[in-house]
């Protein structure tokens, strides 16, 4: 296997992700309500790099599965519950925490289009796609949770600096 081959490719983007939520969850304050999820999300992150290394069908290979997207649609549905309709689009700061969801979120993005092009040419497990999407999805609300609890999120303001 290639290290500049696109299956490798997308196990790295998929570490990279997993690195820069590492970097998020030690940002928030210790015993944060969204730690736990957090910590469990970065597990799975490592079994959706072992599926990506892992093509075509194998007895016993570790796949992700449409259980574990479906939770993620649950949490982000729990987390939307007590956030502000959104009026603008966010800017990825307020604190380091918000910032550092926000570039796991953007790293989490650039994982799932590494892994849709790998999956138009090689066989990927079926949720594995899914799943990144989600991911990215719910480290996005994770930050307005967060951005909530310091005041709010930072607004985009289009044409702010214009003369």
């Amino acid at each position: 296997m290639s290290k500049a081959g696109a299956r490798l490719t997308a196990i790295g983007e998929v570490d990279e992700a997993n690195s820069a939520l590492g970097l998020a969850i030690a940002e928030l304050p210790e015993g944060h309500r969204l730690s736990s999820s957090l910590l469990r999300i970065q597990n799975e992150l490592f079994d959706l790099g072992a599926d990506l290394a892992t093509p075509g069908e194998m007895e016993g290979a570790l796949r992700i599965l449409p259980s574990q997207v479906a939770r993620l649609e649950d949490e982000i549905d729990a987390m939307n519950e007590g956030l502000a309709p959104l009026t603008s689009f966010i800017l990825p700061g307020g604190s380091r925490a918000v910032a550092a969801l926000h570039l796991a979120r953007a790293v989490t993005r650039r994982a799932e289009r590494a892994t849709v092009a790998l999956a138009a040419a090689e066989p990927v497990g079926e949720a594995v796609v899914a799943y990144l999407n989600r991911l990215s999805d719910h480290l996005f609300v994770a930050s307005r949770v967060v951005a909530a609890e310091g005041g709010g999120d930072v607004l985009w303001v289009p044409g702010a600096t214009r003369t």
